[in-house]
């Protein structure tokens, strides 16, 4: 079986998507784009044989030959075309965040449970990294013991000079949100978050410190910087009562020359996270063709953004707030 894709949105990361889904995924072909921009939905299509652009996302759904929608568009179309997407009955994967709020993300949910399906899967590819699911295979094992901490940091080399202090939590830190409640399979109790002092490469934000608490207890600190300058690096240990587990650097080559000993940094998620993107759409693919679902769902990325308002809060109040995430559908467990 081929699974027959339309993208809807054809910037960096619908580009970047369109390439794999060409090149490293089994089982697909892209038939249908669509962008605002037509012309990046035209120049998507014509790398993608037989491939059409459409004049809307709603045609673009709406289409018979199309049979799955990745929905990489800006965020505050994301609640309203994975609706659409629950209502034609075709699996979507939407980029984060799930909606830009968090009625809209309920609405979502409401539409996928009301439809009795999965249909929706949230672009957290962290899940898919071979690292991240490593580690999550370490919880219960008898030689490590229980988990008492999860420490993560999250750096960029520089961010675009959109990005301000609170969107380094709710568009950077949410990536730790998430993965930390995959690998703990544990929803947040509580939140607090210290500022750091603006940087002189970035004086309009603020590199922010996390600490989390979960509701058995566990300790999760998380340092978002996305003003480092060397690159792009994502590290994560997770400490248990007998011993640690940590992310090993993706650093295949190392270089001795002008004095210097050591290795590349990756300059952005791409690179970091190349084989997760690859992995997320094999398995997304994959799962359509056997009538399941996999990676993030809608639930997920609600509680990802409770977390993230919850951070906020806790960020302009300077206390512990409390993450209110509430009790899961059985529709989701």
């Amino acid at each position: 079986m081929t699974v027959r894709v339309g993208l809807i949105g054809c910037g960096v990361m619908g580009t970047d998507h369109a390439r794999i889904l060409r090149r490293e995924v089994a089982g697909a072909r892209l038939v249908a784009t669509y962008d605002a921009d037509k012309s990046r939905a035209e120049a998507v299509a014509r790398r993608a044989d037989g491939a059409r652009a459409f004049a809307s996302a709603r045609a673009l759904i709406a289409d018979p030959d199309v049979q799955a929608v990745i929905i990489a568009s800006p965020d505050e179309t994301h609640a309203e075309l994975s609706i659409a997407c629950i209502e034609a009955g075709k699996p979507a994967l939407c980029e984060k965040p799930l909606a830009s709020s968090l009625d809209d993300c309920r609405a979502v949910m409401a539409a996928e449970m009301k439809a009795g399906r999965r249909l929706i899967q949230v672009g957290f590819m962290r899940r898919f990294d071979p690292g991240y699911r490593a580690m999550k295979g370490k919880i219960g094992e008898a030689e490590l013991g229980r988990p008492i901490f999860l420490h993560c940091v999250h750096r960029n080399a520089i961010a675009p000079s959109y990005i301000t202090s609170d969107l380094v939590l709710a568009n950077s830190a949410v990536h730790e949100f998430d993965i930390s409640r995959f690998i703990l399979d544990e929803e947040f109790a509580s939140v607090t978050v210290i500022s750091g002092k603006p940087t002189r490469n970035a004086e309009t934000r603020r590199p922010q410190f996390v600490a989390l608490e979960s509701q058995s207890g566990i300790v999760v600190t998380i340092e978002v910087f996305l003003d480092a300058q060397y690159g792009y690096d994502v590290q994560a240990e997770l400490v248990c009562e007998n011993g640690t587990a940590s992310l090993a650097p993706l650093r295949p080559l190392a270089e001795r020359r002008a004095g210097r000993d050591g290795s590349a940094v990756e300059s952005d998620w791409r690179q970091r996270f190349a084989d997760a993107y690859r992995v997320q759409l094999q398995e997304w693919i994959a799962a359509i063709a056997d009538g399941g679902a996999v990676g993030a769902s809608a639930w997920d990325g609600y509680a990802a953004s409770v977390t993230a308002a919850a951070a906020l809060e806790a960020r302009a109040s300077g206390v512990k707030t409390k993450v209110a995430i509430g009790e899961r559908p059985g529709f989701y467990v």
